[in-house]
């Protein structure tokens, strides 16, 4: 389920206008988040829920210059936004008009005067307009001028701490997937369009499905057990190896390579989402094809183990 996604603020329908409006970034749409859904709805339950987020990532904005860092790309992050009752996602392109603009005149131009919002929830860290001015101390004063009424949502905190799409990122990063599913509420997921490779691992005797991370974060390198959800609606099991493949002489760009269990057919240019479920080994280089080729084997008897086949 794919709700409407409404980028362009300055003509909001009026079938979009008057919801109970969710306020923030939402990568990954983590249990942090879901709080905040949660807030949003039970405040006014008789309103359509909506969420407001920016595209791109403020981030991604401000610092052009930094590796790829989302865990959660549009449309995966609407699609998962859907599926926890937000039917309109205002994503607001992020440029320099929009950083320019104050807080005060964001609350009264684009939460008041085009969504018509009736209501707000935020966590307690949200902050937005020129040079982040606007605090949730600042937004409940100028909702309030407005009518409008406003939930402040404390962070949602297990052993590790509060639950933050930075220590997301982290887990990942340190080779920790399942980490980041429990935090996550579901398996870590990339989304992408199959490519043509030089189908070396068909010759190998494993063939893969290959996609590039692009603007996704780049977990560990390494080999992970995982799921994969195909374009037809199947999740099937699978290995995967992240890298540059270093016994093959090195990629100048990272690749998600897929072998998908009991598997035949044609993939190439159907978009899939490979689910890491589990972190098996670091990325290592080969004496040669061969030596390789064990390893992929090993590596299969391992994720089938903890995939449970």
């Amino acid at each position: 389920m794919t709700p409407a996604i409404i980028q362009d603020w300055h003509a909001v329908p009026a079938a979009a206008r008057g919801a109970t409006l969710a306020l923030g970034n939402f990568d990954g749409v983590h249990l942090g988040h879901l709080a905040v859904l949660r807030a949003a709805h039970a405040a006014r339950p008789d309103l359509p829920l909506a969420a407001l987020t920016f595209e791109p990532h403020p981030r991604e904005h401000f610092r052009p210059e930094d590796p790829p860092f989302r865990l959660t790309l549009l449309p995966a992050k609407a699609r998962a936004l859907a599926e926890h009752g937000v039917a309109t996602v205002f994503a607001l392109p992020f440029d320099a008009r929009l950083a320019a603009m104050p807080a005060e005149a964001f609350v009264e131009q684009v939460l008041h005067d085009s969504l018509g919002a009736k209501h707000l929830a935020c966590g307690a860290d949200f902050a937005f307009g020129h040079r982040r001015g606007g605090d949730v101390a600042f937004l409940a004063r100028q909702a309030e001028a407005r009518g409008i009424g406003l939930t402040v949502v404390p962070p949602v905190v297990d052993e590790g701490g509060p639950i933050s799409s930075t220590r997301i990122r982290r887990a990942l990063q340190d080779g920790y997937p399942d980490r980041a599913a429990a935090e996550l509420g579901r398996d870590w997921e990339v989304r992408g369009e199959v490519f043509h490779g030089d189908k070396l691992g068909r010759e190998l005797g494993w063939p893969t499905a290959n996609i590039l991370l692009g603007r996704h974060l780049e977990p560990a390198r390494g080999v992970y057990a995982v799921r994969v959800a195909l374009s037809d609606g199947r999740v099937v099991d699978g290995v995967a190896n992240v890298g540059r493949r270093p016994t093959l002489g090195g990629d100048p760009v990272t690749r998600l390579e897929t072998h998908i269990f009991d598997f035949s057919g044609d993939l190439y240019d159907q978009e899939i989402g490979v689910r890491l479920v589990r972190f098996l080994r670091p990325d290592a280089t080969f004496t040669g094809l061969e030596a390789l080729k064990a390893a992929i084997a090993a590596d299969a008897a391992e994720a089938r183990r903890v995939l449970g086949l």
